[in-house]
């Protein structure tokens, strides 16, 4: 690898993501209102610490030696008495065990991503199938690639056979198992680029919010990008391609886990970002606009009306970063396109008369909602 410090620097940040991520979590919502991927989160930490563990070993107890960049010669000459021998059936063992603990790691992250983007289009149908159709893709991208990478050759045996020649079945550099993973990594991380990027620009919200948000959406791009990078290292690094590919596999798992968790992380960074005079970066709204700016919903004879307010809810100032659900929202509302903190003013069609009643009330704006009326 590129060294074991940078192996364990990056470990030791992922670790900090992760542990910072479901703080951050637990504060917003707390234990019971934890989702499936707050829980997949901690596992991909799990097994990215064990595929760190399994790239360290392949070079301090197999000295980086596989199977693979070998001629036709040394195979033939090879003892299987001989040390390197060993080390060689060891260190393909290792890259066989290594390779599913990836796409495993990789995958858990995507499936974060995807319910993390159920939350956002709770309420909105369109987006919603999106989603369901991003976890149909990675769960059979996953089973795929996962049974490629163990039965693509077989007996397994061959994945660590030294003579003859397995051909294909040589795990550090095997076109198999780098296209496999590749393609449906990309793929499977293009699909999930494709569900928020359109969404922010059908939804009611300022510019620089739909800017700022597709900048922090497009960070799955660097991940795209450290597949690509991956894929081409490890087939053309030669006799280093099992030390350089796992370092590239930990890059990539790390680049996962900052990116995924960026949305879940906006809070800390907001915060960090005022304290050292960026808070500019981020939209906060607290408008002095009149009380009875907004839209009107219901409608017909003897039907309520509420005109919606963009002010403040009491001592609380109303942002678009106050939870991950929220991240899409100008006001904090839970629906996207709508506002939510309202203050209500009950209009009542027979006999014209107005009542206006006193104080102010959150209330959902989504299509089945109903004002509610209260005395003046």
């Amino acid at each position: 690898m590129a060294g074991e410090v940078e192996a364990w620097t990056l470990l030791s940040l992922v670790l900090a993501i992760v542990i910072l991520r479901t703080f951050v979590r637990l504060r917003n919502v707390g234990f019971r209102g934890l989702q499936l991927d707050d829980y997949l989160m901690p596992v991909a930490g799990i097994l990215c610490i064990v595929d760190l563990v399994a790239a360290i070993y392949v070079v301090s107890a197999a000295d980086g030696l596989t199977n693979s960049y070998m001629t036709d010669e040394q195979r033939a000459s090879l003892s299987p008495d001989s040390e390197e021998y060993a080390k060689r059936v060891l260190g393909s063992k290792i890259q066989v065990f290594g390779w599913p603990i990836y796409v495993a790691t990789l995958w858990a992250i995507k499936l974060c991503v995807a319910v993390f983007y159920s939350r956002l289009t709770t309420k909105l149908a369109h987006w919603k199938m999106r989603v369901y159709v991003a976890y149909g893709l990675i769960g059979v991208t996953w089973v795929v690639t996962t049974c490629i990478l163990l039965f693509g050759c077989w007996p397994m045996s061959k994945y660590w056979q030294i003579y003859p020649d397995p051909g294909i079945c040589q795990p550090t550099n095997s076109n198999l198992y780098v296209l496999t993973v590749l393609i449906t990594d990309v793929v499977t991380d293009l699909y999930l680029l494709s569900i928020p990027l359109p969404l922010l620009w059908a939804i009611n919200i300022s510019l620089k919010k739909k800017l700022s948000l597709t900048l922090l959406f497009s960070g799955v791009a660097f991940v795209v990008m450290a597949a690509i990078i991956r894929g081409v290292v490890v087939l053309t690094s030669g006799p280093e391609g099992a030390v350089t590919g796992s370092s590239w596999a930990i890059r990539e798992e790390f680049v996962s886990i900052v990116v995924s968790n960026l949305p879940i992380l906006h809070a800390p960074i907001r915060a960090l970002c005022k304290k050292i005079g960026l808070g500019a970066l981020f939209s906060t709204h607290n408008t002095t606009k009149t009380p009875y700016e907004g839209r009107t919903i219901g409608g017909g004879a003897g039907n309520s009306y509420a005109l919606r307010s963009t002010k403040p809810s009491g001592n609380r100032t109303v942002t678009a970063w106050d939870s991950d659900e929220q991240i899409l929202c100008e006001n904090g509302a839970q629906d996207p396109s709508k506002i939510t903190v309202a203050r209500e003013v009950a209009v009542e069609s027979e006999a014209g008369s107005l009542k206006e009643p006193t104080g102010w009330a959150s209330v959902a704006t989504g299509a089945n909602a109903q004002p509610k009326q209260r005395g003046g």
